[in-house]
């Protein structure tokens, strides 16, 4: 199949209207744990910084500790929640793909050709 006709399958965590835990952010958090500042992380994915800096205030708000923190001079680390979000959702995302997998091969097999 091309890429005309993939069929990608994104999880997205809600807390109320805000999104939580979703695909970009999951990368904005690996990129912050590789890098060791959300500027650097946000160059490292292609995201400006205050978009960065934005999705990191909402994950930090719908989570009961902070995700990421912050010190002047110093960059940003992942909290261990962060680490344990941050795997609980790669792992979800795994299996909503195994769990979805044959009946996505069968959408995707309706598709006109690319």
């Amino acid at each position: 199949m091309t890429d005309a006709g993939r069929i990608e399958l994104r999880l997205r965590i809600r807390l109320g209207d805000a999104i939580a835990m979703g695909p970009g952010k999951a990368d904005l958090l690996g990129a912050i744990d590789a890098h060791g500042s959300i500027s650097a992380a946000a160059r490292a994915i292609g995201m400006s910084y205050r978009r960065a800096w934005l999705l990191v205030e909402e994950m930090n708000g719908c989570f009961a500790a902070p995700l990421v923190e912050t010190r002047p001079g110093a960059g940003a680390q992942l909290s261990e929640d962060a680490r344990a979000v941050l795997a609980a959702y790669r792992r979800g995302e795994a299996a909503a793909v195994a769990a979805a997998e044959q009946e996505l091969a069968a959408l995707g097999g309706l598709l006109k050709p690319a």
